[in-house]
């Protein structure tokens, strides 16, 4: 099997717009062909263009900006359903929903002209560029750094594990100015910018992760992405939070596809002539993988719609739903992998990979350790509010 997605002559132009349609694009275009993409370490051009035909790439835009003016429960169904089928394409969705969404909420209108309608489109693929060799997502450790110079900024620094760096056309960079920490809007084809791609991966490895290097970067004026203090609080807290959003539904996809191969291979298996499916310590582990399942779906429904109305709780709701959803994730997949017994290590069988890609979901958009910490800190001042 190729990396190419087959049968181009019969391409259709049908657009993904609910859970029903996601869950049939991903079963036609990526189910079938996810371990071949993890060990090519990337995701072919091919899919690419088929993800921008359905209007996946950001369809939470308005309409006249490339995108379908989605809720965002709806995103994240959506999201479930690409990470069920491969959590390196939902984490290419993921960061481009992240710069896209942070250009149209956040951009003065020149950025939003020049910008969402080239994003919303996918003639512009995004990336998020926060990590650093020496910091993850402390932006406290920020040493990218952005001077002010005729006018405009010049941009220095490393960025690492950014997510679709090896593909990406522009780079939403935050840095550190004289004031406070700043976002930048950065395209690949700016003199000074180097990208060095990073294979091998535990996880998610088609997702064409690359350190970015910006050697004196010369940047105009409207580069930088609202006022510059304003960044370390709204700007990076708004396009983080959205980020754990979609990182949660896509762990939920992880689970939902665990639980499908692992119900599936217990009812073709026999052991002793029994199929597997009818052993008991069995029937307990698929009964475990539904009830979690179930309880992290409605979690990051209520996110989503805790988004969709406005409301500050969306990110208590957030964080809880990524949470779980990935410790879940983590779980469960072992348990399918055992299920799976010595094909569950193989290649032949999904299993390996969703079990991989699940540990990454506890590490990514904040590990779970500061996940729980900043759940305890946020339900302690609640008691006291």
């Amino acid at each position: 099997m190729t990396l190419t997605d087959p049968a181009p002559a019969t391409r259709t132009a049908d657009r993904v717009t609910d859970r029903t349609s996601a869950r049939a694009f991903v079963d036609t275009h990526v189910v079938p062909y996810a371990d071949v993409y993890d060990r090519a370490g990337r995701v072919p051009e091919d899919l690419l263009q088929r993800v921008a035909e359905a209007g996946l790439w950001a369809p939470f835009l308005p309409p006249g900006s490339g995108g379908a003016g989605m809720d965002l429960v709806t995103l994240g169904e959506v999201h479930e359903e690409v990470g069920r089928g491969c959590s390196s394409l939902r984490s290419l969705l993921t960061v481009h929903t992240m710069v896209s969404w942070t250009v149209q909420r956040w951009g003065t209108p020149a950025q939003r002209e020049r910008w969402t309608t080239l994003l919303g489109s996918g003639q512009v693929l995004g990336a998020f560029c926060l990590s650093e060799p020496g910091a993850g997502s402390d932006t406290s450790g920020i040493t990218t750094t952005a001077a002010e110079s005729g006018g405009g900024w010049v941009l220095n620094g490393v960025k690492t594990w950014t997510t679709g760096g090896q593909r990406a056309d522009l780079f939403l960079v935050f840095a550190r100015t004289a004031a406070s920490i700043g976002a930048f809007l950065v395209p690949r084809e700016a003199p000074g910018v180097r990208v060095r791609p990073i294979h091998d991966m535990l996880g998610t490895r088609a997702s064409m992760l690359a350190e970015i290097s910006f050697d004196d970067v010369v940047l105009g004026p409207d580069a930088l992405l609202g006022p510059s203090g304003f960044t370390a609080g709204m700007v990076l807290t708004g396009t983080l939070d959205l980020g754990r959003y979609s990182v949660a539904a896509g762990s939920l996809g992880i689970l939902q596809a665990c639980l499908e191969a692992s119900s599936g291979y217990a009812a073709r298996r026999r052991v002793g002539g029994s199929a597997l499916r009818e052993l008991p310590l069995i029937q307990a582990k698929l009964s475990d993988m539904v009830t979690d399942a179930r309880a992290a779906r409605l979690l990051v429904a209520e996110a989503g719609r805790l988004k969709d109305a406005g409301e500050s709780a969306t990110l208590m709701a957030t964080w809880v739903a990524k949470y779980f959803a990935s410790t879940a994730a983590v779980r469960h997949a072992a348990e399918a992998v055992q299920i799976h017994g010595a094909n569950g290590c193989s290649p032949d069988y999904p299993v390996a990979r969703l079990y991989r890609d699940a540990k990454v979901m506890e590490i990514i958009e904040g590990s779970n350790e500061i996940q729980r910490i900043t759940i305890a800190g946020q339900a302690e001042r609640e008691k006291t509010t």
